[in-house]
């Protein structure tokens, strides 16, 4: 991956593309707008034919659900709308798996709530069963579990979890489809009002032109999205905002189609690293040898077979400093295995791991993409 991420969707790798309801959904009737979301699936489809890994964050079961139920317009109570996103959702999911069918792509749904995505463990085991669905060439299909996540249903909005998915993932672009191709000086509607096409930092000044929420059945307005963008270009993530009133919309973005750029200035593999080395508070420390000191340090994973010694409290996922045979810290990593597993396979081979701990877990104590080298001092 280069120094910097993708400001085109033909150069990035693995982009997060999220829809929003009035995008999917009739407002007049809460059905499906199958003929455009046709376009939407041969778009990634092509993507895909091409290389590029695609995840998909969408709106809409609340909006389908409604109209299946009969729900008036207008706000709902709570438990109506758990009750039409638990109708609805079902019915996008099966949307999106007939037509992505279509061009031999299979598609998995996966619920999320904002938690999810920010207490560690949980994020680890989001983080690890999309990575396995994209190595599996599955398109993921993500959106927030409204049916249980009341304080989503409340105040929660799909633009910030996007990012977020954008950021967990290591994505090197972010596309928001929305009613609207960009950000303008003002509500463009109003004299005056100048489309912006790039952004190269967030100021006060950018936050300022953001709107409310300008539809009923989209929960976000250009103030999410400025707060999404801030969450991927911070993971070195890229953000575009374009419209999606037109057929093929990201083809459309990819050829030129007006729309806004958020630049990110480092890639996300970068972002990563320097978070461990630098945000996370190490909770324990794990010796090791010479040899796995040597193979640290020709940028390999740590295995359980090179660890000599397991010291602190932790669980999986959290930061652990990584210490050789003279107590000085070499490495700083994310925990694949609690310090209890950690002890029970250290110093083992890693096809050893299922028969010590009864469970099939990861090959290595520490994963290359999870672990930091600290610079030596001679």
């Amino acid at each position: 991956m280069s120094q910097t991420t993708a400001t085109s969707l033909g150069e990035a790798k693995r982009i997060v593309v999220k829809i929003g309801s009035a995008l999917l959904t009739d407002q007049s009737n809460g059905t499906l707008k199958r003929d455009w979301l046709k376009t939407l699936i041969q778009d990634i489809a092509d993507m895909r034919a091409r290389g590029q890994q695609v995840i998909l964050v969408s709106s809409g079961a609340i909006a389908l659900g409604r109209g299946r139920l009969g729900l008036p317009k207008g706000a709902l109570k709570l438990e109506e709308s758990q009750a039409a996103a638990a109708a609805g959702q079902i019915h996008l999911a099966q949307a999106f798996q007939d037509l992505l069918q279509n061009h031999e792509i299979n598609c998995a749904q996966i619920l999320l709530t904002l938690d999810d995505t920010e207490t560690r463990r949980r994020y680890l085991n989001a983080r690890s069963t999309i990575e396995t669905l994209l190595k599996l060439g599955a398109v993921p299909l993500i959106n927030e579990n409204d049916t249980i996540a009341t304080t989503e249903i409340r105040y929660g909005d799909n633009d910030r979890l996007a990012a977020r998915v954008a950021s967990m993932m290591s994505a090197d672009c972010l596309v928001l489809l929305s009613d609207i191709d960009g950000l303008y000086t003002r509500p463009p509607l109003e004299d005056g009002a100048q489309h912006i096409a790039r952004v190269e930092e967030i100021t006060p000044a950018i936050e300022a032109m953001a709107g409310d929420a300008g539809s009923e059945l989209s929960r976000g307005g250009m103030k999410t999205k400025i707060e999404a963008g801030k969450i991927a270009v911070g993971a070195g993530c890229s953000m575009v905002i374009g419209s999606g009133h037109v057929i093929h919309p990201l083809k459309a973005i990819e050829e030129g189609a007006r729309a806004t750029w958020f630049v990110a200035h480092s890639n996300p593999h970068t972002e990563r690293k320097r978070w461990i080395a630098g945000h996370l508070q190490s909770l324990g420390t794990l010796h090791i040898d010479a040899g796995a000191l040597n193979a640290l340090e020709q940028g390999k994973s740590l295995l359980p077979a090179g660890i000599t010694q397991v010291d602190g409290t932790f669980e999986r996922g959290d930061a652990i400093a990584i210490v050789d045979a003279h107590a000085q810290e070499v490495a700083r990593g994310l925990a694949a295995y609690s310090n209890t597993a950690a002890t029970a396979i250290m110093g083992r081979n890693s096809n050893e791991i299922e028969q010590v701990l009864g469970y099939r877990g990861r090959a290595e104590m520490v994963h290359r993409d999870d672990l930091v080298l600290k610079k030596r001092t001679s």
